[in-house]
């Protein structure tokens, strides 16, 4: 997953496959043009990667030149095609094939064969990388296509949003899943904190810390923050209903995140009921549960090395981090069943380097329905 400004894009077309198309749609042409000096007309901006491996693949005499069009602002067409650069001169008696990036609507063909009404070519072609058959409503040919493609909004290969993404060697399409909210799991010391900051930088999640959330109400005086610390100052446990609140303000705050990483919560199966409940009142869900799991030793010998560092008393103790696994043990045991008869459990492997590991945590995200 990229993102570009404000959008975020998946990968769909390899280089591979792209070059491949274009291999052949050379070779469908070197059939029709090889004993004769074609004319190959690139439109710009979109085309320039196109064209330069489409020439290299077509090893035959051929000139070549470029038009300039545009019609696309942001995601969608203006509906509106300028012509910035013109159709090349002393076109007369050749045979001239458009190489387009992309065919959607017909538009932009409409206007390349107004500009080409006035010349004297001998023939007049059109060749189209990528083709959205489903939306074309254009009365002309296209002559050779390399991939049929559906109507989604894509990016690389020369083609951008807002000018970004021409550079990237492969397409990418417009992400419209809907949103993504996971609950993470691990013990201390797997790298629950450090992997929740990643993906919520590459997906737009915003990542909600109970411990955090609690912090920061109680720190800052809220009504939420006065009621919690009440309860903890009699030493009795925060009820559900209150964290349940906490978090309801936080993705309440957060209207534009695509989705929510909830750390910490739920603790219980009578918690990760009352968190579906909630998130059931906003028309949202639970996509998946995520477990970073990890061996005890190497886990134990990690949150030593941190203590070193971090003063910690319980990362300091090997007895005390035992008795926290002990303690997530236990608590996480119920839950893992309760999201697994769900079909929502996920366990990914939390050792190794910090890259393999968010790569496995992407793969789980990325196959959810």
């Amino acid at each position: 997953m990229i993102k570009l400004h404000d959008k975020f894009f998946k990968p769909y077309l390899k280089e591979e496959q792209i070059l491949n198309a274009i291999a052949k749609m050379a070779k469908d042409i070197a059939k029709d043009y090889k004993d004769e000096v074609p004319l190959f007309v690139g439109v710009l901006n979109g085309a320039f990667m196109f064209v330069s491996d489409f020439l290299k693949a077509y090893q035959h005499p051929c000139e070549v030149s470029f038009v300039r069009l545009s019609s696309y602002q942001g995601l969608t067409s203006t509906g509106i095609v300028e012509t910035l650069l013109d159709v090349p001169e002393e076109m007369e008696g050749k045979s001239v094939i458009i190489l387009e990036d992309v065919v959607d609507t017909g538009r932009t063909l409409k206007q390349l064969v107004h500009l080409f009404s006035n010349t004297n070519v001998k023939e007049f072609k059109i060749a189209a990388l990528f083709y959205k058959s489903e939306v074309y409503n254009g009365e002309y040919p296209i002559d050779y296509i390399g991939l049929d493609i559906p109507d989604n909004f894509i990016v690389g290969y020369g083609l951008d949003y807002n000018e970004l993404g021409r550079n990237l060697r492969e397409v990418y399409q417009l992400n419209q899943a809907n949103m993504i909210n996971l609950v993470l799991f691990g013990k201390p010391g797997a790298g629950k904190g450090t992997q929740a900051g990643f993906l919520k930088e590459k997906y737009n999640l915003k990542h909600i810390s109970t411990g955090d959330v609690f912090r920061y109400n109680i720190q800052n005086g809220t009504d939420l923050g006065m009621l919690a610390k009440s309860y903890i100052d009699r030493g009795d446990l925060v009820p559900d209903a209150v964290t349940i609140d906490m978090l309801k303000d936080e993705v309440e705050k957060n209207p534009d995140a695509a989705g929510f990483i909830f750390d910490g919560f739920p603790r219980t199966a009578a918690q990760a009921e009352a968190l579906d409940n909630f998130l059931e009142s906003k028309n949202m869900r639970v996509d998946a549960t995520i477990a970073l799991e990890a061996d005890d030793d190497i886990l134990v010998a990690r949150l030593l090395e941190r203590g070193k560092v971090s003063g910690r008393s319980d990362d300091q103790d090997e007895s005390k981090i035992r008795n926290r696994f002990d303690e997530y043990n236990e608590k996480t045991a119920p839950l893992k069943a309760y999201y697994q008869k769900q079909g929502k459990f996920h366990s990914v492997n939390g050792i190794g380097d910090i890259d393999e590991i968010t790569t496995r945590l992407s793969q789980v995200i990325e196959s959810l329905d």
